[in-house]
Order: C-alpha cells, then structure tokens, then sequence
C-alpha cells in the first residue's frame, strides 16, 4: 500500500505521514506533496508528480476543503458587493474546485476496473450553512459527482460522497464553537454523540472496498441521524 498525501501545509502533512507510519510500520514511506489545490498550476504539477511515479492510482479521496471565513481575518469580506464575490469565490475554490482540478488531473490513470473516487461534502449541503457560500460549495459536489459516476462506472471505478455532520475534536469545529455549541451539535444527533474521524474513515474505508464495488453515484451521510436520509 502506497500512501500519497497532499494539502497546503508542510508542518500538517509531516504529522499526517508520521501517524500514518506508525499505524503501518510496514507500509512504504508516505509521499508528501505541497499544493494549493485550488490553484490550476499547482495542481497540475502535484497531479505530474504523481503520475511520474506511479503507473495506476486505485483511490483517490478528496477530503481538502474548509470555511473560507474562518480562517480569514476580521474584516475580510466586509467591503459589500467585493465582499460578497469574495466569499462565495474563496469557499468554491478551497471546496469544490480543489476536488475537481485533483480528480480531473488524476482522471487517466485511476484503476480500471476497481478504481474509486471519494469526494468529502458535508451535512450543510443539505441543511445550509448560515452564510450560503459554504454550504453551496460542498452542495456542488454533488451533482459533479453523479456526472463522474455516469462517466466512469462504465469502466469500473466507482465514484461518491461522504456529507459528515458535527465531528468533534478536528481542526475545523475545535475552537470555532462554543462548549455550548459543541453540546447542541450532539444533541442533533439521535445518537446522542458527536462523530469521530474514525466514523468518516469507516464509512470511506467501505465505499472503497471490493464489497462496495456495486455503491456509485451515491451521497453517504455521517451524522448520527442529525439529517435524515434523503
């Protein structure tokens, strides 16, 4: 098992490797590639490096993305209409076209038959976000990947989404809600709990599996019931 890894932040991906080597000793060294995904160029490059080194790609899962107004500082996106056009830019770009520049570049060479693509969408694009822009990025994702799935189920690979709700102590809830919040969001769930990385690895690790290889097309909710199949 080969392991690529890809995102923005050096210091983010070293840790990433070192969990992932010590989870598998005897795996081979995890390849860890800088990119803004966002960027076409950038992207381009990663996609040329990784065809460079391997002839197939068996899956390829697209979990980049986040609230461009999070992480953004104050004031920002508080110059109206400029502003306006702004957010919806910044979150499409870090949500929805990330994931397409990757797969589209990786495209050729995934695995046929047995391939399977990934995307990573979230519980707003089914209930909103309350500031629109993000939610309807990751909401994109949706219908790209049901064209994927048209496209590539013929040859083999498999193509869906994860959309996860509240998952606790990641990066992007932590310190971005209150212990108030954090507890209203467990309560959404008719489970009682919020979810876990490991909750939204299970449900990919089996979306990628041979014992899914019938499952394209579709859009798995992680939530604890939070949102309702649909």
């Amino acid at each position: 098992m080969q392991v690529v890894i890809l995102g923005r932040r050096m210091d983010t991906l070293s840790q990433a490797a070192a969990n992932i080597a010590e989870a598998f000793p005897k795996a081979p060294a995890v390849l860890a590639l800088t990119a803004d995904l966002s960027i076409p160029e950038q992207a381009q490059n990663a996609c040329d490096a990784i065809r460079q080194e391997f002839k197939t790609v068996d899956t390829l899962i697209n979990a980049a993305g986040s609230n461009a107004i999070r992480r953004a500082p104050a004031g920002s996106y508080a110059d109206g209409l400029a502003g306006v056009a702004r957010r919806w830019n910044d979150n499409f770009q870090n949500n929805t076209l990330s994931a397409v520049l990757l797969t589209e570049g990786i495209r050729p060479i995934l695995k046929r038959p047995g391939g399977s693509v990934i995307l990573v969408s979230s519980i707003a694009a089914y209930r909103g976000s309350s500031i629109g822009c993000y939610a309807a990025a990751k909401a994109a994702l949706h219908p790209y990947c049901y064209d994927l799935a048209a496209a590539l189920s013929p040859e083999g690979i498999t193509v869906n989404a994860v959309a996860p709700g509240y998952v606790q102590d990641t990066e992007f809830f932590g310190a971005a809600l209150s212990p108030e919040q954090q507890k209203s969001k467990q309560a959404e769930a008719l489970n009682g709990r919020g979810g876990t990385p490991q909750d939204v690895a299970n449900a990919i690790a089996w979306l990628t599996s041979a014992e899914a290889a019938h499952i394209t097309a579709q859009i798995i909710q992680i939530n604890g019931g939070a949102e309702k199949g649909r």
